[in-house]
């Protein structure tokens, strides 16, 4: 019979033949190894969302409309590049929307934030 080892720290396994960590603290540290690169990622993506839809949230305050110029909003640290979803009217403008708040480029240095209707 072929001895077999815990796929984290190497420890000889007993008991079932299909086993492959010796406890539960190595099944979960090799599975947290395993998914640590796509969690990182995820998380720092997340991260910048919810600091972007904060930003216009506390711009807004309770307005549902206002203009404001690009320099406020890279003051405040809006990434730009990071978004949930676009938005297009039959105008053909493009809102771009960070959950439920959002903007709309009105020329170049301006926008006009708005809040998604409930």
């Amino acid at each position: 019979m072929e001895q077999r080892f815990c796929l984290t720290c190497g420890s000889p396994l007993k008991g079932r033949s299909d086993k492959r960590y010796c406890d539960d603290g190595c099944r979960n540290a090799y599975n947290n190894k395993l998914n640590s690169v796509s969690n990182d990622l995820i998380r720092r993506v997340n991260g910048i969302l919810r600091k972007n839809r904060r930003i216009l949230e506390e711009l807004l305050g309770s307005e549902r409309m206002l203009k404001i110029s690009r320099e406020k909003l890279l003051a405040k640290g809006l990434e730009f590049a990071y978004f949930t979803n676009q938005f297009s009217n039959a105008k053909g403008q493009v809102y771009t929307f960070i959950y439920d708040y959002g903007y709309l480029v009105l020329d170049k240095d301006l926008f006009l934030l708005v809040r998604q209707k409930d």
